[in-house]
C-alpha cells in the first residue's frame, strides 16, 4: 500500500478522470474511485468534463497540466482517441473506463465491458501495457493539413458513412442497431471509389474499392473479427479493402467474417485464419506505411468520429507509443 505522504512532504499519487457526461453514471464510477483512493492511500482525483466540441480534448490537456499518475478515461472510443492523443508525449499512462457503444479498443485489449468497480481498480493498480499509435496525415482537396492519432482504425467508405450519418443519439438509444440502416443502404448502392495506394517502398497500385479500412485492432462489436492478422502491439498496420461485385460479392465478404468470427476463438482456428487463401472482395495486406490518393475526395472516420472529407491520406504507425493500465498486479 502507497503511503498518503512521506515526512519529507513526497505527494501521493493522483489520478485524473476524464469523462464523457452522457454516458457515464457518475455516482457509481466516484464510488469506485474513492474505494481505490482510500485502498492504496492517493490523494483525491480531479475530474475534467469533455467538451462536445472536441470530444475531450480540453478536458485532456487540463487534467495533463495538473500532473496526474494516470488519467482514467470514462467513454467510449473516440472520447479515448481525444485523450490519447493529447497524452501521447507525456508518457502518463490511461486506463479505460470503456462507456461507448463499440468500445474497440477495450474489446481488442480484452479488458471488461460491464465492470465499473473492475476497470477502476485497475487505473490505480493495474499493471502498463505498451500500444501501437497510428498516426493519420490528412489533405483535403484545398490542400489543407491536418494530423491526428486513431487508436482502432481508420475508414473511407462504408465506415466513414456509418460514423458521418448515425447521430449520437441514435447510438445511445439503439447502440450498435442504430448502424444497419446506412449500412444497408451502403450495400445496396455498392458505390466503388478509385484510389491510387503505396504500403511501405512498395510499387504504387490503383483499385476499385467500396470501403478501405486501416487497422491498428482487428476485432469489432459482436466479436465480429475483421482483420485476422491485426495485434495492438505489433507495429504494423493492417489493410483491409472490400471491394465486392455486386451480391455474390457481399455474400462472399458476409460469408468470410462469419467464419473468422467463429474461428479466431481456438488455436487451431487461428492458424486456419493465417492460411486462409484471399477472396477477391476481400484484400488484406500489411505495413508500417499506408499512403493514398483519392481521385473524388472521400470521407474518413477515425475511431468512429468524422474527420470531413480528404484527398490524400497518409497514415504511419508509432509502435507501443501509448501506455495504458490493464488488470493485473503491478510488477
Amino acid at each position: 500500500m502507497t503511503t498518503p505522504r512521506s515526512l519529507s512532504g513526497t505527494r501521493a499519487p493522483t489520478a485524473a478522470i476524464v469523462y464523457n457526461p452522457v454516458r457515464t453514471r457518475l455516482d457509481r464510477v466516484r464510488d469506485a474511485v474513492r474505494a481505490q483512493e482510500g485502498l492504496h492511500g492517493w490523494d483525491p482525483s480531479r475530474w475534467y468534463e469533455t467538451d462536445q466540441d472536441d470530444l475531450g480534448a480540453s478536458a485532456a490537456a487540463a487534467a495533463l497540466a495538473d500532473k496526474p499518475d494516470v488519467v482514467l478515461v470514462a467513454g467510449g472510443d473516440g472520447t479515448v482517441r481525444a485523450v490519447a492523443e493529447t497524452l501521447l508525449a507525456s508518457g502518463t499512462p490511461l486506463a479505460l473506463l470503456p462507456l461507448g457503444t463499440g468500445n474497440l479498443l477495450a474489446r481488442n485489449l480484452r479488458l471488461p465491458l460491464n465492470d465499473i468497480e473492475g476497470s477502476v481498480a485497475a487505473a490505480f493498480a493495474g499493471r502498463i501495457r505498451e500500444v501501437d499509435v497510428a498516426i493519420a496525415e490528412l489533405e483535403n482537396e484545398n490542400g489543407e493539413r491536418h494530423t491526428h492519432t486513431f487508436l482502432v482504425m481508420a475508414g473511407i467508405g462504408l465506415d466513414a458513412e456509418m460514423a458521418e450519418k448515425t447521430s449520437g443519439q441514435a447510438k445511445d438509444r439503439l447502440g450498435w442497431f442504430a448502424y444497419v440502416a446506412p449500412i444497408a443502404r451502403s450495400v445496396i448502392a455498392n458505390r466503388l471509389f478509385h484510389l491510387d495506394y503505396r504500403i511501405d517502398e512498395g510499387r504504387a497500385r490503383s483499385a476499385q474499392a467500396h470501403t478501405v479500412i486501416v487497422g491498428n485492432c482487428g476485432t469489432l462489436t459482436g466479436n465480429m473479427l475483421l482483420i485476422p492478422g491485426a495485434e495492438v502491439d505489433d507495429g504494423r498496420l493492417d489493410v483491409v479493402m472490400m471491394r465486392p461485385k455486386g451480391p455474390f460479392g457481399w455474400a462472399q465478404i458476409g460469408t468470410r467474417l462469419t467464419i473468422q468470427g467463429v474461428a479466431h476463438r481456438s488455436r487451431f482456428g487461428r492458424h486456419l485464419l493465417r492460411h486462409a487463401p484471399d477472396i477477391q472482395s476481400l484484400a488484406y495486406a500489411q505495413g508500417g506505411r499506408f499512403e493514398a490518393h483519392f481521385r473524388t475526395p472521400h470521407s474518413i472516420e477515425l475511431d468512429g468520429d468524422s474527420f470531413g472529407l480528404v484527398s490524400r491520406a497518409r497514415i504511419t504507425i508509432r509502435p507501443r507509443a501509448l501506455r495504458i493500465r490493464v488488470g493485473g498486479v503491478r510488477h
